[in-house]
């Protein structure tokens, strides 16, 4: 097998072939540097010109070929102190002259940094692919306790009285199961994918898989109710104030990217905010057939210099630099509101949104465009 990429020969070819207008040279063969299991180094060839069929042996270390003579010589292919092969030059002896020397030079370079990226490409291909195949693992084993919970919690539910005040905690449980699960299906789809996007040249928005955004039309409350009841009792257990709208408004679009919206702001509520802060989510339908939701908190407040850098990818504010984090939920939420055709932004304090409000503590507001007609 040669160890180099179908591009590294494509390149190799173009290079060599250059020299069939030169009469001091009768033969040109690259070598790339091969490290057995055991034993030293040899010398794979890779290519050859003129291409005449001829069948060329490794060069061992101990082997006569690599001696220079007056009619062979070697350019070496070496990145520092490392050797990636050699270029050998077959010509009819004598000192070369200076321009053939220079071209000689230059193809030796050329040849050096492609097979170095060439190299780092296949050392790069191969962590990859040993990634992929650690995360393919990890979503199969995924499943089994993803499979024991929803077992457990729908027996539960059988098990419990049709009058049981533990019935939404149970329906709670479930509907995280559900949640965690498109999250796992999402990871397979994309690591299964055999089509991978382009790199693009400038960071691109934060999208979602399609598999976590919701069909169009689909109505917000069923994504939304889950977490209210996450928040809920999140705020039980941390035995802070929690506020919910008491009616849900009817709104319809891309609910699955709302709901991720709405996930990452209270994630970052509960998280952020002073521990005894009470966190509520606030509705409000716009004029124009459009929709609010604020998430808010009761402080401290956001300092005015970190109110829009926190929207940027990677960028914390200082009140969370000490808690594990990645600085994208934001980032992300943002990104969707946009895309939804919507906006997201802070408004300090939350009285800002609404007067019933506190008069401290930061709001985040989204503002979502006219639902969707049920017949679209």
């Amino acid at each position: 097998m040669i160890p180099v990429s179908e591009r590294f020969l494509s390149l190799l070819r173009h290079q060599l072939g250059q020299f069939v207008d030169s009469p001091q040279v009768r033969s040109l063969v690259v070598y790339v540097t091969h490290q057995p299991p055991e034993g030293p180094p040899t010398l794979l060839p890779v290519g050859q010109w003129p291409g005449d069929g001829r069948r060329l042996p490794a060069v061992e270390q101990d082997s006569r070929l690599r001696q220079p003579t007056e009619e062979r010589r070697w350019l070496p292919l070496r990145h520092r102190q490392r050797l990636l092969g050699a270029l050998q030059v077959e010509s009819p002896g004598g000192a070369w002259p200076e321009p053939l020397r220079q071209r000689l030079q230059s193809v030796a370079l050329c040849l050096t940094e492609a097979l170095l990226l060439d190299l780092e490409q296949q050392r790069l291909a191969a962590r990859l692919e040993d990634q992929e195949q650690q995360l393919r693992l990890l979503v199969h084993q995924l499943r089994n306790p993803l499979t024991a919970l929803r077992t457990f919690a729908q027996l539960l539910q059988r098990r419990l009285g049709p009058r049981s005040e533990h019935h939404d905690l149970v329906d709670g449980l479930l509907a995280e199961e559900r949640q965690l699960n498109r999250y796992v299906e999402a990871i397979s789809d994309l690591v299964d994918s055999e089509v991978r996007p382009a790199i693009p040249a400038a960071p691109q928005p934060l999208l979602l898989p399609p598999l976590l955004c919701g069909p169009e039309g689909q109505p917000l409350a069923e994504p939304l109710a889950p977490l209210l009841q996450r928040a809920a009792a999140s705020a039980a257990l941390a035995g802070r104030p929690w506020s919910a709208p008491g009616q849900l408004v009817e709104w319809r679009g891309d609910s699955g990217a709302v709901a991720e919206i709405v996930a990452n702001l209270l994630e970052n509520a509960f998280r952020y905010s002073a521990p005894q802060a009470p966190v509520g989510l606030h509705l409000d339908p716009d004029p124009d057939g459009g929709l609010q939701l604020t998430v808010w908190d009761g402080g401290p407040e956001i300092p005015e210099e970190e109110r829009e850098p926190i929207f940027g990818r990677g960028q914390r504010g200082s009140t969370g630099l000490h808690r594990p984090g990645t600085g994208l939920g934001l980032a992300l939420a943002r990104d969707l509101a946009r895309g939804l055709g919507g906006e997201l932004e802070l408004l300090v304090p939350p009285r800002r949104v609404s007067p019933d409000l506190p008069a401290e503590g930061n709001a985040f507001r989204l503002r979502l465009p006219p639902p969707l007609r049920p017949d679209r």
